[in-house]
């Protein structure tokens, strides 16, 4: 099957958690042989930060400006299998009105934002990735979030079939490796600055830091702002690239996975940090959310931290005790949480639309 998807970024890691996701789908589509062509609009933030270009099993396909692809992107969506647009696709209303008037045999929303999406509606804010049509249009959309956030895709935007598409990891890029001196850390965190994760950020990472003045902290990311409250002891690598996630985990004894707040919220909605950093063999501690045992085992695979006492207690456990949590947690994530695996959900959900749509059409005809 050939997949068309318009998306936000699939070529540059810079600021997103939607690229690592892709590229992991895109490799575990191919190897059960199907394609993906990614329409991607080529901003200069991410033109400035490219990381993957070439990708297996995936035609991507760079663009100025809507009216420039239309054509080639209709084209390319009447000659596929399906077609997909996803949240925060910066053309995600055209692309809307192409994919719902196409010869496409299946029409599919990704929202890999839910928790977000919910958030701004609730506030009365425009929903720029949706338009006044809701989702009701499209034969399935997946959601990146589970629980309760699939019943009000159909209560509120009006999606006539819901399937959750979680975060995965591709285990090719994300495995044990040597420790990098240089991202050496008695703790670490990697994510991208946002507002509503710093208010967790200083209760579990900052504050501990500033309790145990002679550990070593390390935060990774992009978008930190000047006046963030940096400590003596916490130490910055700017925007790891994800060839470079596995050397930061692994040069951690113990590693902080931080929830946004609205899908701390919402619950049912992992981070794809959390699996990256499970299948390179790294003890996670993490904020609590609801259905966060779902995808791993408090105490056993994962330890969970409600407050700046909880990861001290954490820093305190032994290695011996650190190694069992992480080699745990990496044999969950390579069973459950594969990109693989994740390919093979997204290729049962479709052919289960297919299914249901042609037994309706069949009730509808009275065969």
């Amino acid at each position: 099957m050939q997949l068309v998807v318009f998306g936000l970024t699939i070529s540059s890691s810079w600021g997103n958690g939607h690229a690592t996701i892709w590229r992991g789908l895109c490799r575990g589509l191919a190897r059960r042989g199907h394609a993906v062509t990614f329409f991607e609009r080529d901003v200069p933030y991410y033109a400035g930060h490219r990381d993957a270009v070439e990708i297996p099993g995936c035609t991507l396909r760079l663009y100025g400006s809507w009216d420039e692809v239309a054509p080639a992107a209709r084209r390319a969506v009447d000659e596929a299998g399906c077609a997909m647009v996803t949240s925060y696709c910066p053309d995600a209303l055209a692309a809307t009105e192409l994919v719902l008037d196409s010869r496409a045999p299946l029409r599919v929303f990704y929202d890999l934002d839910t928790p977000v999406t919910f958030a701004r509606l609730a506030a009365g804010e425009e929903v720029p990735y949706v338009g006044a049509r809701g989702l009701g249009g499209f034969d399935v959309v997946l959601s990146f979030t589970g629980g309760a956030a699939l019943r009000e895709l159909r209560r509120r935007l009006g999606a006539r079939r819901v399937a959750p598409l979680y975060g995965s990891v591709d285990p090719q890029v994300h495995h044990p490796v040597a420790g990098d001196p240089s991202f050496a850390a008695d703790l670490s965190y990697l994510g991208t600055y946002a507002e509503d994760r710093q208010e967790r950020l200083e209760a579990l990472f900052l504050a501990p830091a500033r309790a145990r003045p002679a550990r070593r902290f390390l935060i990774g990311g992009a978008l930190y702002p000047q006046d963030f409250p940096w400590a003596p002891n916490v130490w910055f690598a700017r925007h790891v690239p994800p060839a470079e996630h596995a050397a930061f985990y692994c040069s951690s004894r113990l590693t902080l996975n931080v929830t946004r707040a609205a899908m701390a919220a919402m619950g049912h909605c992992p981070s794809g940090r959390l699996f990256e950093a499970a299948a390179c063999g790294t003890p996670v501690v993490t904020d609590s959310w609801d259905g966060l045992d779902e995808f791993f085992t408090p105490g056993e695979e994962i330890v969970i931290a409600r407050g700046p006492a909880d990861v001290l207690a954490a820093l305190e456990l032994s290695d011996a005790e650190l190694g069992r949590i992480g080699a745990a947690a990496r044999e969950r994530a390579l069973a459950q949480h594969s990109a693989d695996r994740r390919a093979e959900q997204l290729l049962d959900a479709l052919e289960r639309t297919l299914a249901a749509r042609s037994a309706a059409e069949d009730a509808a005809l009275g065969r």
